[in-house]
């Protein structure tokens, strides 16, 4: 018997790094009960965010929009392997936010779409005071793949929702 799944919600937040996701999510009263899934947490390493978007389309967004559990390994920084994997069920509301999380795969699955964004140098400061000196040697590396990645999918445009944060 298939599950009824209209009434569950998507919710995706993207935006360059430094733009304020995760904390616009974690203050968004809206979101309370939901399960926040964080791209950070898949992306495999400091090369892997068009992976770490796959993952979280392929190992989060189709299973539970066929209202099958959702099961993804996130990615342990610290010694650079596979870490826990997170268990999704079916009947959850979701967020997944991170830079990727809104992409020409993964909008129509949504019921919310948001892009946040903040000057370069804001989001730059962010960035550093929230990662440390850990992010600043990548954070170069980082932009070009979010360059790439967001001229081929065109995020902002599929946002129902620009953020000024």
């Amino acid at each position: 018997m298939d599950r009824d799944t209209t009434a569950r919600q998507l919710v995706l937040v993207d935006g360059r790094s430094g733009a304020g996701k995760s904390e616009w999510v974690a203050r968004s009263a809206a979101y309370v009960g939901f399960v926040v899934l964080s791209l950070d947490d898949l992306y495999p390493g400091w090369d892997g965010l068009d992976a770490g978007h796959l993952r979280a389309f392929q190992q989060v967004i189709v299973p539970w929009s066929r209202g099958e559990q959702a099961r993804v390994a996130t990615w342990d920084w610290a010694r650079g392997v596979a870490g826990a994997v997170i268990e999704i069920d079916p009947e959850a509301n979701v967020v997944i936010e991170g830079c990727g999380a809104l992409s020409k795969l993964t909008a129509s699955h949504a019921t919310h779409r948001y892009w946040l964004e903040a000057p370069s140098e804001v989001r730059k400061q962010r960035a550093l005071e929230r990662d440390g000196e850990m992010f600043a040697p990548h954070w170069t590396r980082w932009a070009l793949q979010e360059d790439r990645f967001y001229s081929t999918h065109r995020s902002r445009e599929l946002a129902d929702s620009v953020v000024q944060t």
